[in-house]
């Protein structure tokens, strides 16, 4: 009579919130991958969106009166087949693609996700499926076209390969407690492996009749697996298998003969398992039973959208008190719909169910991926979902818990309760978080790298008073080399799509709405570069298609009416001029780069070219002057780099490979000079960052980074005081940031900036010109198609009533110059003066007086949540208590003695 025993489940029930309780405005849904196409972790939702590889992110919960906020992740240039969430760090995310890579990616709390911290090339074919180590950190396991592999990701490396597959492989999954592996084939195969033992598997049997779709999933049991296909007559089916008895599956359950791909999604605690398909509305719970063996249809769910992926939400996410055993998540076409199945009981929320949530697996891993590999095998400790108990800890990334020490941390083991135990000689805890950090933790690490104090630079678009408007006419012609406009602290200059090469000189300190026709200085030939002398804000220099240099007055007052005679014209080139730049130290030195292959250094006082280079063999992308302006680095179509020393010889000092890409380049000066950071293009078109030392150029790059599929070059700008790099291209609506360091991993990922529209160029203006009091590291105008907005990027502080003097050391006068045209060419070499930034009356935060500490009490409702109701009864009825005071306490009367008997008398 056991098979007929009754389910504590068997009332379980779907309840679906009203359209108010769904999340909206996700951007619209993916209808292209075969995939989940959701994944839900402790803290946010991933999901698919229209735009091939680009995922949606959002959080899980939204506190009240907050406003839902979406960041998108460009991860791959083809469509996202898969990914998945780390079960031990929230924060990391794996990306699987039709580009056949897979990439893993640190997801910030807020803003954009930046690079990807690691990127493995998948053999065989596009990615179908991955998934993490149910105990061990660091390993991931992707399928793509007829093999697997097994990556440890703590050295970027793949451990084995499982290439036994007849046809592409369909689905993969690790068993539960992360001994094997079973996967599903096309070729109507199922397969299990022990990876360790052997890369053949070592059970094989024939599987689904039909090889249109399967996916295979493991139960709680060790033995027990299941799949869902379809049959030789197209009926959709799920199927149970026992590895004792692997011939045929133990028992089969028949849905009906949709075209749908079903979605399996299994709940090892209860044995529970949603059952839907995509492009259909109907959502199916069943009981999945080992011993005996048994499939179970409990509920039948019919929603009003058509799902394009599903997810269940983590336990630890649960209502338990509510005898919520499951959420799942439906996406549609533009809602994230919650579905919470709910085991109905007479008194809900007064106890904790413990029939219905047994002790759930924790978030710390309990092997690291080189012990797993070298044999060992442990399951992860569980902890108690019981709220009255203390909280399970979270999932943290590891930016979050590893220490400044980190090789002095090791595993601390996790109680069933859920509460954290450390030893002294087995764990340190972090002084910053109290999360004690394992030594798996740390292999993690090394690819997510250590964390930017800039981190959470956010950039701001300035109020409207301060927009310039009604912009006609920007010239959409301007040569990738040149950065399409140019801004000093008063003014800047807009090549405008006119004939004769006009540029529109606008003043700064006058925002508003423009008339409808300009003043313009005016070229007579196109203009395919732009420049203003950074020691006088009135001399604007342009280059020409000509191949002439102009040299223009700016009236101090601004542009009132038509320049048609430049101060200075240059015969500079025999063909068009690409780039002109100033020296950064000494007035009047330009430096032309040209089609006809030569850099000449110009000096503007006397008229004449002073110094020629040479050396390149192609088109030259980019310039740019050393911040000491000894040096002149080059960036060639050539794929080569060069720094030239021109004072000395007028070819190469130095030469390296560059990048590969063709489409465009831009080279700049880092770290005090210490090394050149190139921005351009792969051999497949992917935009890449290249960090060389400018010690040695011959051996390459020392650090590659990339970022994205897109077709405009990021023209960078480097902040020297901050380490700050932003690299904005022309027609994108982002703007990345990094901090670039002196040592490994030298890029440390920042918050992105993102704009509503298109921009067609940024340009940066002096450290003196932010708003320091609101620290505000770097102030820059943006280049929109009809308006000029300014932008401050800012860095969130606490205590902003003091100057902030680690952001803002003291800085360069880069408006004065320290030599003239003469001293430089004589041989001199000097920088301009350094100034403090501290307005006065601020104090420096590192003088600012230490603050007592205080004791940091819990709000009560902590208390409250995490507390049974005969323990809130007895809380409450002590404090009426304490209130009133004890009754056993004589009161004060009665310690009076009164009067006498006999004095009555």
């Amino acid at each position: 009579m056991n098979r007929f025993k009754t389910s504590k489940y068997k009332n379980c029930i779907p309840k679906i919130p009203k359209k108010e309780g769904w999340i909206a405005d996700i951007g619209g849904a993916s209808t292209s991958s075969s995939g989940d196409n959701l994944k839900c972790g402790r803290s946010r939702i991933v999901y698919n969106t229209d735009s091939p590889g680009v995922l949606g992110i959002t959080s899980l919960e939204v506190g009240q009166g907050e406003k839902r906020t979406f960041s998108r992740l460009h991860c791959h240039s083809d469509v996202v087949t898969d990914f998945a969430f780390s079960p031990f760090d929230d924060n990391l995310l794996a990306t699987g693609s039709a580009d056949q890579s897979v990439k893993l990616w640190h997801v910030p709390n807020t803003g954009d996700v930046g690079d990807a911290k690691a990127t493995l090339t998948a053999k065989g074919g596009h990615v179908k499926a991955l998934q993490f180590h149910p105990s061990a950190e660091a390993l991931l396991v992707s399928a793509a076209g007829k093999s697997a592999q097994v990556w440890d990701l703590s050295r970027d490396a793949a451990l084995a390969a499982l290439n036994d597959h007849g046809d592409q492989v369909q689905s993969i999954c690790w068993s539960q407690d992360g001994v094997l592996i079973g996967t599903s084939s096309k070729d109507k195969r199922l397969r299990i492996f022990d990876v360790r033992k052997s890369t053949e598997a070592i059970q094989d049997a024939q599987g689904h009749d039909n090889n249109k779709d399967s996916r295979v999933v493991w139960t709680n049991s060790k033995n027990h697996l299941l799949t869902s296909g379809f049959n030789q007559v197209r009926e959709r089916e799920l199927l149970l298998w026992d590895l004792r008895s692997f011939s045929r599956p133990v028992t089969s359950f028949s849905l009906d003969a949709s075209s749908g791909l079903l979605i399996p999604l299994y709940d090892v605690d209860t044995g529970l398992l949603i059952l839907a398909a995509q492009g259909e509305g109907s959502v199916y719970c069943m009981e999945v039973g080992t011993e005996p063996h048994s499939l179970a249809q409990l509920s039948q769910c019919v929603t009003e959208q058509q799902s394009r992926g599903l997810a269940l939400a983590p336990k630890l996410c649960l209502d338990v008190m509510g005898s919520e055993v499951l959420r799942l998540f439906q996406l549609t076409d533009k809602f994230i719909i919650p579905i919470s199945y709910i085991v109905p009981r007479k008194q809900v929320g007064q106890e904790f169910p413990s029939d219905l949530f047994p002790d759930t697996a924790g978030c710390r891993a309990a092997l690291t991926s080189q012990s797993w590999w070298a044999g060992e095998n442990k399951e992860v400790e569980k902890v108690s979902l019981n709220p009255a108990r203390k909280k399970p800890p979270t999932c943290l990334s590891n930016k979050e818990k590893v220490t400044n020490h980190p090789e002095q941390n090791m595993a601390s083991p996790e109680p069933s309760d859920g509460s954290m135990q450390s030893s002294p000689s087995s764990s340190v805890t972090s002084p910053s978080s109290g999360i004690v950090t394992s030594t798996s933790q740390r292999s993690l690490q090394n690819i997510l790298g250590p964390s930017s104090r800039l981190r959470h630079t956010q950039g701001v678009v300035l109020h409207r008073d301060n927009h310039i408007t009604n912009l006609k006419g920007v010239s959409q012609n301007i040569p990738g080399e040149s950065d399409g406009f140019c801004a000093n602290y008063q003014r800047l200059a807009v090549p405008l799509a006119v004939a004769g090469g006009q540029v529109a000189v606008l003043e700064l300190s006058r925002p508003g709405r423009l008339p409808d026709t300009l003043p313009t200085v005016q070229n007579s030939a196109a203009v395919t570069d732009l420049t203003w002398d950074p020691f006088n804000p009135h001399r604007l220099v342009t280059g020409g298609e000509d191949g002439r240099i102009r040299v223009w007055e700016i009236p101090r007052d601004g542009l009132k009416e038509t320049l048609t005679d430049p101060k200075i014209i240059l015969a500079a080139h025999n063909e068009r001029i690409y780039t002109v730049r100033f020296h950064p130290c000494a007035s009047d030195i330009l430096v032309s780069s040209s089609f006809d292959l030569t850099l000449k250094i110009w000096n503007l006082k006397t008229g004449k070219n002073v110094l020629t280079l040479q050396g390149h063999e192609d088109q030259i992308f980019s310039l740019a002057w050393s911040p000491d302006g000894k040096y002149l680095a080059t960036c060639c179509k050539d794929q080569r780099i060069r720094i030239y020393e021109p004072r000395v010889s007028t070819q190469a000092k130095q030469e390296g490979a560059g990048p590969e890409g063709a489409r465009g380049a831009r080279i700049l000066w880092v770290c005090d000079g210490k090394y050149l950071l190139v921005s351009g293009f792969d051999s497949r078109s992917q935009r890449q960052l290249t960090l060389h030392s400018t010690q040695d150029l011959q051996q390459g790059p020392i650090a590659t980074i990339s970022i994205d599929v897109s077709p405009s070059t990021l023209i960078p700008f480097y902040d020297q005081d901050t380490g700050l790099l932003l690299l904005a291209g022309k027609g994108d609506t982002r703007v990345f940031l990094y901090e670039v360091i002196s040592e490994s991993p030298y890029f440390l990922e920042c918050n992105s900036f993102i704009s509503g529209d298109p921009h067609k160029g940024f340009q940066y203006l002096r450290k003196v010109d932010c708003a320091v009091p609101d620290v505000e590291i770097v102030r820059s105008v943006r280049l929109c198609s009809n308006s000029v907005e300014p932008v401050a990027f800012r860095v969130p502080r606490v205590k902003k009533e003091f100057f902030q003097d680690d952001v803002f050391p003291p800085t360069r006068v880069t408006w004065e110059p320290a030599l003239t045209a003469e001293e430089w060419l004589s041989g001199k070499d000097k920088q301009q003066r350094s100034i403090n930034l501290c307005p006065k009356g601020m104090i420096p935060v590192s003088q600012a007086p230490k603050e007592a500490p205080t004791k940091k009490y819990v709000p009560s409702s902590v208390y409250l949540q995490e507390k049974t109701d005969e323990q809130k009864k007895e809380e409450l009825l002590s404090a009426m208590v304490a209130k009133l005071g004890n009754r056993d306490d004589p009161l004060p009367q009665d310690a009076f003695e009164g009067v006498d008997e006999d004095e009555w008398d």
